[in-house]
């Protein structure tokens, strides 16, 4: 059972920043497995339990060891994160609740980094077709969660229709998150009543996310489908006339 991070926790993954090495790592690696790595896993369990009964839903608690081979290039990472998703195989491109702890506190919501551009555009026709309960929506988030909307923009603003929602229009990508401003809130329990709430209220976004997605990848593959019919070569005819060789 999740009892809350301590102040080692926050220590140990600010050490990490500023000392990104193989050296500092082993010589602080108990500090990791019992403040941070077995903390983050009994949060998972603990956020993962009102939607365990969702099919295709499944939660992960990610590993401090990255691949150095990719940027930023540094063999550990210097936060912790949480997902809470419908399973999928392109993970920035699909909707997911997660939670993000680094030595400077913690970040916690709703995201979807890098859709298609298809997903975006089906995503401001539904803001269109239901303006006043999205726009009411986003305010419940924003008014009584403390919810931030962030994300991606396009350099050149989308055109819109619904007052209030030119911010929404104007995403390639769409984050929201809340952030926790006080850092003793993370040595207890009440943090994963806090998280909870917050995506419980964040839910309906990510299932409608889900489903345009889903919408998506049916119509794209109608369209794949529809153009390699199109394009299938024909077969040669018999000539018309006699001829001799």
């Amino acid at each position: 059972m999740f009892k809350g991070f301590s102040k080692e926790a926050l220590e140990f993954l600010c050490g990490i920043r500023d000392n990104n090495n193989k050296e500092w790592f082993e010589a602080n690696k108990q500090i990791y497995l019992d403040a941070v790595y077995h903390p983050m896993k009994e949060l998972c369990e603990e956020l993962y339990k009102p939607f365990s009964d969702i099919p295709t839903m499944m939660a992960k608690a990610g590993r401090i060891y990255r691949d150095e081979f990719y940027p930023p290039y540094k063999k550990y990472r210097e936060d912790m994160w949480i997902v809470v998703r419908h399973e999928a195989f392109y993970w920035s491109r699909t909707p997911s609740l997660f939670f993000e702890l680094s030595g400077d506190g913690a970040t916690f919501g709703f995201r979807i980094a890098k859709p298609e551009a298809g997903v975006m555009e089906l995503f401001r026709k539904r803001i269109t077709e239901a303006p006043d309960y999205f726009m009411g929506f986003v305010r419940i988030l924003e008014e009584d969660f403390g919810v931030t909307f962030g994300g991606d923009e396009y350099k050149r603003p989308k055109p819109c229709s619904v007052e209030g929602a030119e911010r929404f229009f104007n995403k390639k990508g769409l984050t929201a998150f809340v952030t926790v401003t006080n850092k003793r809130e993370l040595f207890g329990t009440k943090l994963v009543k806090h998280v909870s709430e917050v995506f419980d209220a964040l839910f309906p976004l990510n299932e409608m996310f889900h489903d345009i997605v889903g919408e998506y990848q049916i119509e794209k593959a109608k369209q794949l489908a529809e153009a390699s019919l199109r394009s299938e070569p024909e077969m040669p005819k018999a000539p018309q006339t006699e001829f001799m060789w």
